[in-house]
């Protein structure tokens, strides 16, 4: 596992993709904290970072997608998954090692935002006021949506072999899990709790329980579940190959 994870790595930085999906990230995520009037913190008056936590989920459905998206599919393109296997690797292996890859590179993108969040506490009137706890809960949050949305990526390239098409259905995949079922809940079908029960399906809802600042065991076990689900999907779709 840990020769596929260096090997993802050193591709991701002896490359431009690393590196342009770092920029990406930072360039959208400070333009949404210091320059759009619906959500920069000058304007805004307070001292939260809430607006970035709103938005980082939806510039990561396509941040991720773009990582991810070559990890399976250009390897069925070109050839090189049947070198791939033939090594003393289970499958598994190297859907982790190509997982916790993707997910360092996102990790790695994520951590100097915390910049942000020094600035915020530093200009606050007065100084440190700001909500440490529901930025730690909302950061880990994040990260737990990440892992989300690599996995589903990785599933997204297993199971094709052109890379805008693993692209396209890891954007549409995410973008359903995580908001679909929340919209869902709020037609007039649903009702006593069964529109309860239903947003409780979608993503979004987990993340916006943890960014509350209050870690529920329930929503890191839902978040751990989806990965661990996508990533036995994408065993599955890479197994497929021995039918």
């Amino acid at each position: 596992m840990y020769s596929i994870f260096k090997k993802e790595i050193n591709l991701f930085f002896s490359s431009l993709i690393g590196y342009i999906a770092i920029g990406v990230f930072l360039v959208l995520t400070g333009m949404v904290m210091w320059v759009f009037p619906q959500s920069n913190v000058l304007d805004y008056g307070y001292a939260t970072m809430d607006g970035f936590f709103r938005a980082a989920p939806y510039i990561l459905m396509i941040l991720i997608p773009a990582i991810t998206m070559r990890s399976f599919a250009e390897e069925r393109q070109t050839g090189t998954i049947e070198l791939l296997v033939t090594r003393p690797l289970s499958d598994l292996s190297i859907i982790m090692g190509k997982y916790l890859a993707c997910l360092l590179l996102v990790v790695i993108a994520v951590l100097p935002t915390l910049v942000y969040y020094y600035t915020i506490r530093t200009l606050g009137d007065p100084a440190g006021n700001i909500d440490a706890g529901g930025v730690a809960g909302s950061y880990i949050g994040l990260l737990l949506l990440a892992g989300a949305f690599v996995a589903i990526g990785l599933f997204a390239s297993a199971i094709t072999q052109n890379q805008i098409v693993a692209f396209v259905l890891a954007v549409l995949l995410s973008l359903t899990l995580y908001e679909a079922f929340g919209e869902l809940s709020k037609l007039p079908i649903f009702f006593a709790k069964s529109d309860d029960i239903v947003d409780k399906i979608g993503i979004g809802y987990h993340y916006t329980s943890i960014s509350k600042g209050k870690i529920d065991s329930r929503d890191v076990i839902y978040f751990l579940s989806i990965i661990a689900a996508f990533v036995a999907m994408t065993k599955v779709a890479l197994g497929a190959r021995k039918w």
